[in-house]
């Protein structure tokens, strides 16, 4: 007995809520893909001839099927890349193991959950309240020290200036005086 590509796929994957889901897309294209019976078919068609549309007829199935088998291809094709099947058996692993274990509750405690979100939420944003605290000292310090670099720049180059002018000025003094010597010889 030859086992299929299909059938392969199925029992390497396994498991009750994949062949489940399987079944429910097999349904879902099977009624997309066969919505149009041989009849309407032919209503839309009311010009041609009934050889014509007898033609078209199976061309439409052939294309129908193809592309049925395509998207069946491709969806098996998703499931392994996925890891759909196995995810699906974990969870309905776990879901066995609860039923079974007697001390998991029946229902979720709502509040309890209620409240464990709040307290998440809560120390996130406590989190992030004392990060952009830190990042507004941070801009501060550097603001601050920008302000000082300034100054000290300002400050020196009214300093700068203040030499350079007098060196210009010791210059020209000392130009005079080469040039007053050198006019009374």
């Amino acid at each position: 007995m030859e086992i299929t590509k299909e059938q392969l796929t199925t029992r390497e994957i396994g498991g009750a809520r994949y062949t489940n889901l399987k079944y429910a897309f097999d349904l879902g294209i099977h009624s997309l893909l066969t919505s149009c019976s041989k009849e309407a078919f032919c209503k839309a068609f009311p010009n041609f001839a009934p050889v014509q549309v007898d033609r078209l007829h199976r061309l439409f199935i052939q294309v129908l099927t193809s592309l049925h088998e395509d998207i069946q291809d491709e969806f098996e094709s998703l499931c392994v890349e996925t890891q759909a099947g196995p995810t699906l058996n974990m969870v309905e692993q776990l879901v066995e193991e609860q039923n079974l274990d007697p001390l998991f509750p029946e229902k979720s405690n709502v509040e309890e959950v209620t409240h464990y979100l709040s307290e998440a939420k809560q120390n996130e944003i406590s989190y992030l309240t004392t990060m952009l605290e830190t990042a507004e000292e941070q801009k501060r310090a550097i603001t601050s020290r920008l302000e000082v670099l300034k100054k000290e720049r300002h400050d020196f180059s009214d300093a700068a200036a203040v030499d350079i002018v007098n060196k210009i000025w010791t210059v020209i003094k000392k130009y005079d005086t080469i040039n007053d010597i050198g006019f009374h010889n």
